[in-house]
């Protein structure tokens, strides 16, 4: 009798073939399956020759290959694709079995599969992993959420195969019910797209305003990795500006046209569902955005002036200053990020640990960074904060570094360089500092237009009123609510 698989992989594109691999490795009797046949048999006989994972052709010999309860991890296209596996594999599961999508489906996608799925009798987990083909080789991070019922069933697959903090502790824990797993990731890459576009920032600033090579930017980065910045995205910055192609800097022969596939603008698109002021992730969306009108920039370039994108000032102060800035404004960033997922956890009950999902991002993922601890901590010294950003490291963190960040954004509108991500990091800083902003006028004018109402700062919150503001528009008002 054949030795029964302890999981099944579906889906053997690159992130696929090398977590099938991981768990090959940590001892677990692998099982897997491609929708075109010869993908599965090309693989048993190149990259997973000489290992224990075995091929089936059909979903029905999957299963059949398959220990109870089974465990079928998908990593297929999310969307419609996710939906047509899961389709050929229901009519031969049992009560209990579970399937878990690998994929980036959209949180609302999982939520669907999860209760349908429930209502079948089997279990579903959607788990968001990042750390792209390297990670899913060594050890992602791995953000389960979906049956409570089916955590026990999958915790020690997935938790061999994740990445490992200094503790040894794995970077895959529960996050919650239904969609919260999902939910995780989506912001996970939200803030990876603000992350990017940081460091892109950075570049323009030293690369176009002053003047530096890409061995000397290199360097720069590479100094940044040792310090405070320490994280995978510094790291590998420094690795792109040394690559070269035929003895030129290949950086400057790739076309300036971002690609994206949409879990920045999902994230973008939920913070404002919720009222949530995720602006440093907008801009890096609307940045990719506008980096594909490569024709129409090229145009505007010969006809729209502007100063020269020179910044004079000295280099080794412009470099400490641009660093304070990328340093805050990340802190803005996470910060921005971590009360999106804290608004969602609080409205749709998932119940997420904050600083839990800090350390699930230590390792493995593509943002991983060392001041992920001090998240952990801040989350863990006061669980149900405001925000982050009120942390006394934090919060001095910023302090210290304004000098220097403020004068790095005024240098670029000087120089005319763009830095939307700096820019609008420093903007909700200023605006949740205020204890007075503007809104006031904004309400005024509202209510002036279209009767829409205002609270008054000398009567309770909650306490509408609308004002005659022509003197014949009357006592009528649209009434209390937002537009």
């Amino acid at each position: 009798m054949p030795v029964e698989g302890e999981i099944g992989l579906i889906g053997l594109g690159v992130m696929g073939q090398n977590l099938a691999l991981n768990m090959s490795d940590h001892g677990f009797r692998v099982v897997v399956h491609n929708r075109t046949p010869e993908v599965t048999d090309d693989y048993l006989a190149g990259a997973a020759a000489g290992t224990t994972i075995t091929g089936a052709h059909t979903p029905a010999d999957l299963v059949a290959a398959l220990g109870t309860p089974r465990r079928i991890l998908l990593m297929v296209k999310a969307g419609p694709p996710v939906d047509a596996v899961i389709e050929s594999l229901v009519p031969f599961l049992d009560a209990g079995d579970v399937i878990i999508d690998g994929g980036n489906s959209h949180y609302t996608d999982t939520i669907g599969r999860t209760r349908d799925l429930e209502a079948a009798g089997l279990l579903f987990v959607g788990a968001g992993i990042s750390g792209g083909e390297e990670g899913a080789r060594h050890g992602p991070s791995i953000m389960p959420g979906g049956s409570p019922a089916a955590w026990p069933l999958v915790a020690a697959i997935l938790q061999a195969i994740a990445a490992k903090t200094r503790d040894g502790t794995p970077c895959c824990d529960w996050v919650g019910p239904d969609g919260a797993g999902h939910y995780v990731k989506m912001v996970h890459n939200g803030i990876e797209y603000g992350d990017i576009q940081l460091l892109a920032e950075a570049y323009h600033l030293m690369h176009g305003g002053l003047g530096m090579t890409h061995g000397e930017m290199a360097d720069v980065f590479a100094a940044w990795n040792r310090g405070r910045l320490e994280s995978y995205l510094v790291e590998i910055a420094a690795d792109v500006m040394r690559h070269r192609d035929e003895g030129e800097p290949l950086l400057e022969k790739i076309l300036d046209a971002a690609g994206q596939k949409g879990t920045g603008r999902w994230t973008v698109e939920s913070a404002l569902d919720h009222g949530i002021p995720v602006t440093l992730v907008a801009e890096a969306v609307f940045a990719r955005a506008i980096s594909a009108l490569v024709a129409e920039r090229a145009e505007a370039s010969a006809l729209l002036g502007g100063p020269p994108s020179r910044i004079d000032t000295d280099r080794d102060t412009a470099l400490a200053d641009l660093e304070a800035a990328l340093y805050a404004s990340k802190i803005i960033s996470y910060t921005q990020g971590f009360m999106l997922l804290g608004a969602a956890s609080a409205d749709r009950a998932w119940g997420i640990d904050l600083g839990a999902i800090a350390m699930m991002w230590r390792e493995g993922c593509i943002i991983r960074a060392a001041f992920l601890e001090r998240i952990r901590d801040a989350f863990h010294a006061n669980p149900q904060p405001t925000t982050m950003l009120l942390d006394p490291y934090f919060s001095q963190v910023v302090a210290g570094a304004q000098p220097g960040w403020r004068r790095t954004v005024a240098a670029a509108v000087s120089a005319g360089i763009p830095v939307p991500a700096y820019s609008s990091a420093l903007g909700f800083y200023d605006s949740y500092r205020s204890a007075r902003l503007p809104a006031n006028l904004i309400q005024a004018l509202r209510d002036y237009f279209g009767a829409h109402t205002y609270e008054r700062i000398d009567r309770p919150r909650g306490e509408f009123f609308h004002t005659d503001w022509t003197g014949h528009g009357g006592d009528v008002a649209a009434g209390s609510y937002n537009a």
